[in-house]
Order: C-alpha cells, then sequence, then structure tokens
C-alpha cells in the first residue's frame, strides 16, 4: 500500500508540474461540499482539497450556483493564501458591475492580469481592458489616482499610452489627475506621445497645463520624445496645443533631437510652427540645428528655412566640418552647394580639406578642392592638407591623392617626411621632395593650357577701359565671351571662367563688353550681367543639377521657371541692365519649323552693315527690348522677357536646343557671330 500511495503522489506531482495550476477551469459546486474553506470573501472562496492535497481557489456563479470557476490549483498553502487575498480584491468590482456573468475567457484574462501586475488597482485593470463600465463601481472610483508601485503609472497614464479615448473620458469624469508623474517623471503627455491616438493629446491639452513641457527625469518634453521617435503627427498635435519648442532638454531643443535621429517630417513641423528654432543652439555644443543634420534631404530642409550654412559652434566647427568629419558626403555636398567656407578654420585651425585628408575620404577631398579648398593652408599644428595626405592616406587611395594634389598645384608638403619610406610611392616620393613626376599629367593638359593662356593675356584683361579714346579706338577693343549650352556641363564653363578670373584678377563682367548664350550659357550669361559671381553659380548648378536637368532632354519646363524666377526675379526686364551687352539665343517653339529669337538688353544699331563680312542668313527685324506696343517685352519670366510674336519662357530657352559643344566652340559661336554681323557690325 505504501508503494501505491508513494505512486498515486509521484503521479500527482507530475501532472502538477505539466498541467497550468492557474488555467480558469469550470468545475461542480457539489465537488467541494466536503472540503474545508479556508478564506472567503465575496464570491471567491479557497478550499483545502484533501484528495489533490492542493489549495483551490473557486468563484461561485450566483446566476448558476451549482457552476463554480476554479481560478487556480496550488501546493502551496502561503502562496495560496497570497493569490486569495490579490484575487478576491481586484475581481469584485468586475462580478458585481457585470450586466452578464463572466465569461471564461475573460476570467483567464483577468486572472492572468492580476498576476502579472501585482500592484495594479482594479482601475488599472479596467483600462488595461477597456471595461469603461467599471468606472460606474465605487471601488473603481475610488482608486483612479492610484500609482502603480512599480513604474509609478496612473490608470490616466495608462489609458493615454494605450490611445483609449473612452476610458480616458470615463477617467477625466471621475477627476482624475493630469499632473502626476510616475518615477521616471513622466507625465500623461510622455505615455500619449508612446501611443497611436493624437487626438489623446488634443484633449489633455484643452486646458493649460504644466505637464504639456515637463521635463522627465531623462531630460525629455513630450515634445523631445515625439521627436525621438519620430512620431510627426504627435509632434503636430503638442504644437496645436502650444507645447514650447524652445525647453532645453538633455540633446538641446527639440529640433536638435529631431535631427539627432533624422526625424525630417518631425524638424518641419517644429519649423512650420516657429522658424526661429533653425537658429537655436544645444547648450553642450552651441551648435545649431545645422551641426546635427545627418542626412542631404535634412539639411536642404534647414537650409531652406534659412540656416546660416557657415554659423560656428563653440569649438569653431561649421556644419561642414562636422560632416566632413563623420563622413557624410551628401551632406558635405548639400553645404558646398549652398555657400559653405571650404577654408574655414575649425578646432586646432583644421580646414574641412585637412579633416577630409585625416579620414582618406577621396569623394570628400575632391569636393572640397573643386569648391576652392587651398591645400596649402596650415593649421594650428603647422601641418597643412598636403602634408596630412601623405602621412594619413593608405592602399589605393594614396597614389591617386598625391598625383591629385600634384594637378592642382601643390608642390611640396612641409615638413618632407622621410622620402625613402618604404610604402612611398615614386611619384609620392618626389611629390614630397618637391620634385616633378615623372608622371606626365595629360590629362590635364586643357585645363593647364586655359591657365597659361588667361596668364599670358592678363595684361591685355587688366588694363582698364579708356573712356576717352576715340570710338574707333573703342570699338576695335570690344571684347566677346560666348558661353555654349550643354545642361550641367555648364560647371565646365563656371570652371573655366573661374581660371579666367584668377587670372584676370577681375570678374567677368568687367573683363567683357559683349557676353552670348545658348541654353545653360544663356543662364550663365544673364548671372554673368546680374552681377552673381562665379561662385555663387559654381553652387547654383550644382543644386540645378538636382532641382532642374533630371532625366533626358528636353527637361521640363516647369522647374526650370520656377528656379529662375527665384533666382532673376519674376519682374526683372532684359533691359535692367545696361553694361556689359548681353544676347540669350532662343527658339520660337510656337510654329513650324521653329525660330531663332534673340533676347537682348540693346537696341537694334541703325549702322550700315559692313561688308567685309558676308553671310547667308536673313533674319527678321529685331523687336526693341523696351518691349513693343502690347509690353510683351516686360513679361518675361526669371529675367528672360517675351516679346509680342511669340513669349518664349524659360523652356524654350534651356530645354529646346540639342547638345552642342561643351566649350563654345563651333556653331554657337558662328550663330553668335552672325547676330553681331546683323546687329549692325559691331565686330568690326
Amino acid at each position: 500500500m505504501q508503494f501505491f500511495g508513494r505512486l498515486l503522489d509521484t503521479f500527482n506531482s507530475v501532472t502538477q508540474i505539466f498541467s497550468n495550476p492557474y488555467r480558469v477551469k469550470e468545475v461542480p459546486a457539489a465537488e467541494y461540499a466536503g472540503h474545508a474553506c479556508l478564506r472567503e470573501e465575496g464570491r471567491v472562496a479557497l478550499y483545502k482539497n484533501s484528495f489533490s492535497r492542493s489549495w483551490d481557489c473557486l468563484l461561485v456563479n450566483p446566476q448558476s450556483p451549482q457552476v463554480a470557476f476554479r481560478l487556480f490549483q496550488l501546493d502551496n498553502e502561503a502562496d495560496a493564501l497570497v493569490y486569495f487575498e490579490q484575487y478576491a480584491r481586484q475581481l469584485r468590482p468586475f462580478y458585481e458591475s457585470s450586466c452578464q456573468p463572466l465569461s471564461l475567457d475573460e476570467l483567464q484574462q483577468l486572472s492572468d492580469c492580476i498576476r502579472s501586475y501585482p500592484s495594479w488597482s482594479p482601475a488599472h485593470i479596467a483600462v488595461e481592458f477597456g471595461r469603461r463600465e467599471m468606472f460606474r463601481h465605487n471601488h473603481i472610483v475610488s482608486c483612479v489616482n492610484s500609482t502603480d508601485s512599480e513604474d509609478g503609472c496612473t490608470p490616466l497614464h495608462l489609458a493615454c499610452r494605450k490611445g483609449d479615448m473612452e476610458c480616458l473620458l470615463e477617467l477625466l469624469e471621475c477627476h482624475a489627475r493630469v499632473d502626476i508623474t510616475d518615477r521616471n517623471g513622466e507625465t500623461v503627455f510622455h505615455y500619449a506621445v508612446r501611443g497611436n491616438n493624437p487626438q489623446i493629446i488634443e484633449l489633455l491639452g484643452r486646458t493649460p497645463t504644466t505637464g504639456l513641457d515637463h521635463l522627465s527625469h531623462e531630460g525629455l518634453t513630450a515634445l523631445h520624445l515625439a521627436c525621438q521617435l519620430g512620431k510627426e503627427d504627435m509632434v503636430r498635435s503638442l504644437l496645436k496645443c502650444r507645447a514650447s519648442c524652445s525647453v532645453v532638454g538633455t540633446l538641446g531643443y527639440p529640433i536638435h533631437t529631431a535631427l539627432k535621429f533624422s526625424q525630417k517630417g518631425c524638424a518641419q513641423a517644429i519649423l512650420e510652427a516657429d522658424a526661429s528654432q533653425v537658429c537655436s543652439k544645444d547648450p553642450r555644443y552651441d551648435a545649431t540645428p545645422l551641426h546635427w543634420a545627418k542626412k542631404a534631404e535634412m539639411t536642404r530642409l534647414l537650409l531652406e528655412y534659412g540656416s546660416e550654412v557657415n554659423a560656428s559652434s563653440r569649438t569653431a566647427d561649421m556644419a561642414l566640418h562636422i560632416a566632413v568629419q563623420r563622413g557624410r558626403l551628401d551632406c558635405a555636398m548639400v553645404l558646398l552647394t549652398h555657400g559653405a567656407h571650404t577654408n574655414a578654420r575649425g578646432r586646432d585651425g583644421n580646414t574641412p580639406l585637412h579633416l577630409a585628408m585625416k579620414h582618406d575620404h577621396l569623394d570628400m577631398i575632391k569636393a572640397i578642392i573643386v569648391f576652392g579648398g587651398d591645400v596649402e593652408i596650415p593649421n594650428d599644428f603647422g601641418e597643412t592638407p598636403g602634408l596630412l595626405a601623405a602621412r594619413s592616406s593608405k592602399g589605393a587611395n594614396r597614389k591617386v591623392l598625391l598625383d591629385l594634389l600634384q594637378t592642382v598645384g601643390t608642390e611640396r608638403c612641409h615638413p618632407p617626411p622621410n622620402p625613402d619610406s618604404p610604402g612611398l610611392a615614386p611619384s609620392a616620393a618626389s611629390f614630397l621632395e618637391g620634385q616633378p613626376s615623372s608622371r606626365s599629367n595629360l590629362n590635364s593638359l586643357g585645363y593647364k593650357d586655359l591657365l597659361y593662356i588667361s596668364t599670358t593675356i592678363g595684361q591685355f584683361l587688366k588694363a582698364p577701359d579708356v573712356v576717352d579714346m576715340p570710338s574707333e579706338a573703342i570699338r576695335n577693343q570690344d571684347r566677346l565671351l560666348c558661353l555654349d549650352g550643354g545642361g550641367i556641363r555648364g560647371l565646365v564653363l563656371i570652371q573655366l571662367l573661374l581660371a579666367i578670373e584668377k587670372a584676370a584678377g577681375r570678374p567677368i563682367r568687367e573683363i567683357f563688353d559683349w557676353i552670348a548664350g545658348t541654353s545653360t550659357g544663356g543662364i550663365l550669361a544673364l548671372a554673368i550681367v546680374h552681377g552673381k559671381s562665379m561662385d555663387y553659380m559654381r553652387c547654383l548648378y550644382f543644386r540645378m543639377k538636382d532641382m532642374v536637368f533630371r532625366g533626358s532632354r528636353p527637361y521640363e519646363s516647369e522647374p526650370l521657371d520656377e528656379f529662375l524666377k527665384k533666382e532673376f526675379g519674376e519682374n526683372t526686364k532684359m533691359t535692367d541692365v545696361r553694361k556689359p551687352k548681353v544676347i540669350v539665343t532662343g527658339t520660337l517653339c510656337d510654329r513650324q519649323p521653329a525660330e531663332l529669337h534673340l533676347f537682348r538688353n540693346y537696341p537694334v544699331p541703325e549702322t550700315k552693315r559692313s561688308t567685309e563680312y558676308k553671310t547667308s542668313a536673313s533674319f527678321q527685324p529685331l523687336t526693341q527690348p523696351e518691349g513693343s506696343e502690347a509690353g510683351s517685352e516686360k513679361t518675361g519670366v526669371g529675367g528672360l522677357p517675351g516679346n509680342r510674336e511669340a513669349s518664349a519662357g524659360p523652356s524654350e530657352l534651356c530645354g529646346c536646343f540639342p547638345p552642342l559643344k561643351p566649350l563654345g566652340i563651333g556653331e554657337d559661336c558662328l550663330r553668335g557671330q552672325r547676330a553681331w554681323q546683323d546687329g549692325g557690325g559691331l565686330l568690326h
């Protein structure tokens, strides 16, 4: 018998192990008639089951007294007593307020919740299961402001996190407080941000409350938290409730948090509400949001809202320094194309080029040099970018980089490292010694030829215009500049014009008397006569690459129209600029075949055509730039006027020509020459 008794005990123990003692089960009430009832409270009773040697907790069903729900069956009396107290206290409001008897599934959910969150009040549980009818029970109403002993959240916190509007309204009617913070210092607004219902925030923000801008222990307001989580809808709801954008948290202002986590929508919402935030500076680095931008789209957004591209932080670093240091080439390109100073000194006197050399970032180095980075500027330690390149560059980049530095004119690095270093290539060694490399530079021959020619004619270009000279002499000294088309290849023209300006020591506008352009060259011609610098135009063309020159030719006219309106003014006329004379070639595309049209800022000369030059071209009489009787010369777009016969907008000027030779040699030069001949022989 003892053997069978031990076998039965073992079987019961194994059954307890593999069964869930907390699974709610429907049992006959008569089974417990002969067992001792240890505790009873309301409809909940605790029995000692002598057959299974367990302690069973039952909930009596008042509608069917013959049936009960066994809530748990434990083999430990102490645990059974603890859980009995929890079940009896927490379940009472639910079975008393429920219109219908609780189902088996509902009891199972309540049972699991009571065990999982022992510090919750019945009000917390009511919110968890969305039982808003429970808030009519006096016991639940009495604990609407109770806090969880673990994290300190109230039922209102929980309703905000769940986004349950109905429970939230019931709690507010029961006078739930909105100013209570949890153990992390978070308010109901923080919990609402973690939820998914922006209407909760707008409901809570109807009345002014300090909790809206309260800083948690982590140094985050609800607005900071929304920016960190990237919840744009929550940001907009908080701003609609007048949440402050000027509260300084751990990372700075909310916009700094948005930039830190690359949340563009959140940053844009803040800027739409308060554009001055683009200039805000964080407390640690005294840096603007532009310093924090990690992506090109974020950088572009801040610049559109007026962020100062060359603003310095407490360490004297600009946003370009940070972008280079972090290897963010896309951000650096946006900054460069918006006028970032490539030779500005940052921490330790390092320019962006110094930092790019230290990180051996070849594409970054090329970009900075293209935008005017000086390879000979020393930092506070006397190191030039070239020296850092020789020290830091490794692998395949080394030879390419040192050859690149030679190409742009760097002759030697000071102080020179040991040229006998085994890792030094022959061309690199000669570079460090200040000697010319044996490698031929034929790949840059065309660019250097231009520099030599520009230097040779430098004195002529630098000669001042002589006002008192005879008219014939002045006419014989007219200088012409013809700019060809080619879309984004206008960057080539800009680089050449920069080289000419450097050689002449004067801006292009002061060097030439006549400027003609076709397509992208027409845009350049207009920029020159409007006094825009070539450095600015280089930045502009890089921006045009993304905004205008997209896809294949002919380009869409709308982006170009808007771009030119912004750059030249919507109501600007050709005659607003008198000197130098400018011609922009266009086509009248509303007729077959299309006809040439010349936009200009000068009237048709009335002098006789010279017989020295012969042409077979027969042009129609040119219209006057001041406008016809219809006044339509004043209705141009972006500084490019139309005329009475046909209005040729920017799309006709820049999008309808086939690609021509990129350096203004050939057909475009001939077209410009014929125009001058037809205009009265001003080339004589």
